[in-house]
């Protein structure tokens, strides 16, 4: 199982953003849904190690908030609210989002796990995917979204939705290093599992 704690950064100073990350997060596939917990932060339960690397990185996308994964065991039977929740999972999770806060990490996401060597492996390979992230251009993004959309409709598809050539639409997935992050994608769900032990 996987426990996401999110917080929002300098909340205090700001204004509070939870009911547009709950929208956002609302078609997530979650075993117990995404709602806050106490004042700038949310939580939900998942058991889907893509989906949980999916959420992290579009949180991460968004900016302003700290992202902690817990892998491990929950109590059970799963309450239906994630603030009822209990078990290794949860504590984690906690113990993430904290280290995500740190001021020494340029991305705001950590990782922790029942294997812990597998654990500090998934959180390196989400800093790196999430600081490949951040260097995006805005042209950049319009073609990684484009790409997604388009899925298997080939780059032809990409260049028409953005009304440009498909050598301006390879050069920038090409530096938005877009095949990079799918190839590591399926990497980094895959050490969430070894993770959860």
């Amino acid at each position: 199982m996987f426990v996401l704690t999110i917080d929002q950064r300098g909340s205090r100073h700001g204004t509070d953003r939870v009911p547009e990350l709950l929208d956002a997060l609302a078609g997530t596939r979650v075993l117990r849904g995404f709602e806050r917990t106490v004042g700038d932060e949310v939580q939900g339960v998942l058991d889907d190690p893509e989906v949980v690397v999916d959420t992290a990185l579009r949180v991460l996308r968004d900016g302003g908030w700290s992202v902690g994964i817990g892998a491990g065991a929950v109590d059970e039977p799963l309450p239906a609210s994630p603030r009822e929740g209990a078990g290794p999972a949860f504590v984690l999770a906690r113990d993430a989002v904290e280290a995500a806060k740190s001021r020494q990490r340029p991305v705001p996401v950590a990782v922790r796990g029942a294997d812990e060597v597998a654990a500090s492996d998934a959180d390196a390979v989400l800093a790196l995917l999430g600081a490949v992230a951040a260097r995006r251009t805005d042209a950049g993004w319009a073609a990684v979204d484009a790409a997604r959309e388009a899925e298997a409709g080939g780059q032809d598809v990409v260049a028409r939705a953005l009304g440009v050539s498909q050598q301006a639409v390879s050069q920038r997935l090409r530096t938005a290093m877009w095949a990079e992050e799918v190839a590591a994608r399926p990497a980094a769900a895959r050490l969430l599992t070894r993770a959860a032990g």
